[in-house]
């Protein structure tokens, strides 16, 4: 039964990434995936621990009553703590986007880091989010990152599905007697995502023979796995190459392979308070370490200068 096959997911992912949460909350939207999600962790995780939210994004009339229908759902299978969310959707990036980041900002958990412990938030992305996913990431070619897709674990967010299917999702519904939402919106053309899914995937099952979202979600677990290798190795490197003051020996940075080198300036330029760097800025900070002049700088996000002065790489603020 789907069912049990929705439990066992979880009840997996709780004995592998579980075992020091302090809280686990539920992020349901009413769906079909995270109400299954909902249903399944109820039966496997311990309620003293346990609970869920579900968010308003204000985006479609009778948002507000749909929220209140999911949350009353929520308190009928078992839960005691139930919140609701609701958020403002800005511009940025289009509808689909703005959306997620508010979603994801009001789901952040409060208390933040519990000591040794941690507050995890689990949702309902399935196989099929995961095949749009990469799709995406290789239309945009966003690299190896973006087309490794979602994580079952990356603190806080859980996605206990991810090997199973959207139709496990509605059958074990189905199976409970649960009523699940249809959101309009995943129907509505306007939005890439619903393409992907209704056009773009069911056309490479036909030309392909099937099988194309199971390959896809194999292709991103094959990706995350290298790409963990690849970071290791990396920090190794960083650790090689790092002196005093978190300044960077080029000539010995420059002996290790591209894909190392520029894994190694990104982790060093995190270091030094540049955050969210695009490939664009990687690329530049690389030109810069690896060129042939032995002067000159790079503006990075968060404020900070990469400052080249012969062989070595060094981070100086903005406003200093």
């Amino acid at each position: 039964m789907s069912v049990d096959l929705v439990g066992a997911a979880v009840r997996s992912w709780m004995s592998e990434f579980g075992a020091s949460c302090a809280r686990v909350t539920v992020a349901c939207s009413g769906g079909a995936d995270s109400l299954a999600l909902a249903l399944a962790a109820i039966a496997e995780i311990e309620e003293s621990i346990l609970d869920a939210v579900t968010v308003d994004h204000r985006l479609q009339e009778g948002s507000a009553g749909q929220a209140l229908r999911t949350a009353e759902q929520l308190h009928d299978i078992g839960y005691s703590t139930v919140r609701i969310e609701t958020v403002t959707v800005g511009t940025q990036g289009g509808t689909e986007a703005a959306a997620r980041a508010a979603r994801y900002r009001s789901l952040l958990p409060a208390s933040g880091d519990l000591g040794t412990a941690h507050h995890a938030v689990l949702l309902g992305h399935t196989a099929d989010d995961q095949a749009e996913t990469v799709l995406l990431g290789l239309g945009r070619g966003s690299g190896p990152r973006s087309i490794a897709g979602m994580s079952r674990w990356r603190r806080p967010w859980g996605r206990p599905l991810l090997e199973l299917g959207r139709e496990d999702t509605e059958k074990a519904c189905q199976e409970a007697g649960l009523d699940y939402w249809a959101d309009p919106q995943n129907f509505d053309p306007a939005f890439t995502r619903v393409r992907l899914r209704r056009e773009v995937l069911p056309l490479m099952e036909d030309v392909l023979g099937g099988g194309v979202r199971s390959a896809l979600a194999r292709t991103a677990t094959l990706l995350a796995e290298d790409l963990q290798a690849l970071d290791y190795l990396a920090a190794r490197v960083l650790a090689e190459v790092w002196q005093s003051g978190g300044v960077v020996d080029l000539e010995a940075l420059a002996a290790h392979p591209v894909a190392l080198r520029r894994r190694a300036l990104r982790a060093w330029a995190d270091a030094m308070g540049a955050k969210a760097l695009t490939a664009e800025h990687l690329l530049r900070l690389d030109s810069l370490a690896m060129g042939p002049r032995r002067t000159g700088a790079v503006r990075l996000p968060g404020a900070v200068d990469a400052v080249r002065t012969g062989t070595t790489l060094r981070a100086v603020p903005v406003d200093a």
